[in-house]
């Protein structure tokens, strides 16, 4: 009875919140393409560097975000995660430059953060270190000055605060240009649970009739399947950092859906940067604790009833399709609808959910024009869903 108080008190003030914001933003629309059906372009996993002097991405942003400003129906932008490659150091300096360039979009971005920026900061090929079996320390990769290359030797903790302190400095605000009044849960949390707070970075929006959440979500493992520094075991800082962070998560999830519920939404887009499904060449078991968050949406989707949308990035390779309802069909590029842990999950049949893995990594840039049309009822399809439907941009 105290979880569902609570939760009901949470609610509240996340839709009172988001009431508000929205209120403020019908005072003084600074959207672009309001009128009717709205699109945002979505992209992740980008720029990418094949390595740490790799920095051909990073040059061929600017032109990306001039094709994105330049797209008239685009009225808002999602980064989906990952704002380097698992071969590139996480430094200070490289997180600046790109909250430097998504300045320059000519409207709002939404960020969630990816593992490549944080909870993999610790390994080796990241610019981290590597437990040292004979000396049970850890050799930290350094540079020619003989300190150590990633900011805090690769600490993924310290270096998501360096995130939130670059990207997440004002809680609610948005990166780019324009407005985009958003709720984060360091606003509007959980009363019952009040270190919630911390997690600036998941936001919730709402938008003629359909809910936006972000959930920082990381790839890999949930950063709990991976030892920090390859060590024998994980340490008790990152067992309580994942802990944590899923239990703030599903809160946050049950808070989306009960505003979506509560404000008679037609429809919830989920925003994370894990590819919840993706083995990557690893056994069932390392995706083990993403199980809570899927069977939250499983059991979030039911309840709702209406659409609901799912964009994550972290596998890079297109794919549309519904892993909560078996044998549901798929459309993805190469070899994109074979390789996950879609089998091995436990029976779900939930139809009113979809999931879209967003292309990135590779050269030319891309993105998804996501658009939503308010009432819509498209049949599901590989580009459509209710009141969604959504196309690949491609250079060229």
């Amino acid at each position: 009875m105290q979880r569902r108080t609570s939760l009901t008190i949470g609610v509240a003030l996340v839709a009172a919140s988001l009431i508000s914001a929205t209120a403020g933003a019908v005072a003084a629309p600074t959207a672009r393409g309001d009128a009717g059906s709205f699109s945002y372009a979505i992209y992740g996993d980008a720029p990418y560097g094949t390595s740490p002097t790799d920095t051909s991405e990073t040059d061929a942003t600017g032109a990306f975000i001039d094709r994105v400003n330049a797209d008239s129906r685009v009225s808002g932008v999602v980064h989906v995660g990952d704002i380097h490659s698992g071969s590139q150091y996480c430094t200070e300096a490289y997180d600046r430059q790109i909250a430097g360039l998504w300045q320059h979009f000519a409207d709002p971005l939404v960020y969630t953060p990816g593992d490549n920026e944080w909870t993999d900061c610790h390994k080796k090929k990241e610019g981290g270190g590597a437990y040292n079996a004979a000396t049970g320390q850890i050799d930290y990769v350094l540079g020619a000055d003989g300190q150590p290359v990633d900011y805090a030797k690769g600490n993924p903790t310290a270096n998501l605060a360096l995130v939130r302190s670059i990207f997440f400095a004002s809680a609610g605000s948005t990166l780019g240009s324009g407005t985009l009044r958003t709720v984060s849960q360091a606003q509007a949390y959980d009363p019952a649970h009040p270190a919630d707070a911390q997690y600036i970075e998941n936001v919730m929006w709402q938008r003629k009739g359909v809910v936006f959440v972000t959930v920082n979500i990381p790839g890999g493992s949930n950063n709990d399947a991976d030892p920090w520094y390859a060590a024998p075991a994980a340490s008790s800082e990152q067992t309580t950092e994942a802990a944590q962070r899923t239990a703030a998560d599903l809160r946050w999830l049950d808070a989306a859906f009960g505003v979506a519920q509560q404000q008679d939404a037609q429809g919830v887009v989920v925003i994370t940067q894990a590819d919840m499904w993706d083995l990557d060449g690893k056994t069932s078991s390392h995706l083990t604790n993403y199980e809570p968050i899927i069977a939250s949406l499983a059991t979030n989707t039911t309840a709702f009833g209406k659409p609901v949308l799912l964009l994550n990035g972290d596998s890079h390779v297109y794919r549309s399709d519904n892993p909560l309802q078996q044998a549901a069909p798929c459309v993805g590029d190469n070899d994109g609808c074979a390789y996950d842990d879609w089998n091995s999950h436990p029976l779900y049949n939930v139809p009113n959910f979809h999931r879209v893995v967003v292309h990135g990594s590779t050269v030319p840039l891309e993105y998804l024009r996501l658009t939503i049309t308010p009432g819509g009822h498209a049949a599901t399809t590989s580009s459509s869903f209710g009141p969604f439907s959504w196309e690949r941009v491609q250079e060229g």
